[in-house]
């Protein structure tokens, strides 16, 4: 992984130690000031919507606000999200629908709350029709799901305010992300 600050280099090293075997070229890491997003594309303030971090899964570049390099815990937490991008694209349609039917299940259960801003904003935009159709807001509801759910599952903060998917759930999502590291490193 490459980053632009030295202390950043050296804080994400040693987050890394705890987070699960990751493999694939490098991916760049990058911090500005202020991220602002508008249509998938790296805006300026203040149009779009503010961000703590962009991916760019094609070019191999995440970009994080430098304010997270303040707080630790917090820069673990969104960079494992952005990550897990990579990993998502890289699972396979089986895997990739495996994990589909896991949150397929969950809502119709009725399940409410997430495990992260990016996945909770997408289910509350959601319809029934939606998940019948699988529509790209659907598909894109899933693999923020994966990412939020990766990154509550492999940093060391146990609580935070955006975990609020109930522990029945996030015990499901659990043993399905530790099967599928338990079969070697992740491609990224």
């Amino acid at each position: 992984m490459r980053t632009d600050v030295a202390a950043a280099r050296r804080l994400i090293r040693r987050l890394a130690a705890n987070w699960p075997l990751l493999e694939g070229a490098p991916i760049g890491v990058r911090f500005r000031p202020s991220l602002w997003v508008s249509r998938g594309r790296l805006a300026k303030p203040p149009s779009g919507v503010e961000v703590h971090a962009a991916t760019f899964v094609r070019r191999r570049q995440v970009m994080l606000e430098a304010a997270l390099l303040r707080h630790p815990s917090e820069l673990a937490r969104i960079l494992i999200h952005e990550l897990f991008h990579f990993a998502w694209v890289r699972l396979g349609n089986a895997r990739r629908r495996s994990w589909e039917q896991l949150v397929a299940e969950e809502s119709r259960c009725g399940a409410r709350g997430e495990l992260g801003y990016s996945a909770e904003r997408r289910k509350l935009s959601l319809s029934r029709r939606d998940l019948q159709a699988r529509t790209r807001r659907w598909r894109e509801y899933v693999c923020e799901s994966f990412c939020d759910s990766a990154a509550w599952l492999f940093t060391p903060r146990s609580r935070h305010e955006e975990f609020t998917l109930a522990i029945r759930w996030r015990r499901r999502r659990k043993r399905w992300l530790k099967q599928l590291m338990a079969h070697g490193p992740l491609p990224v």
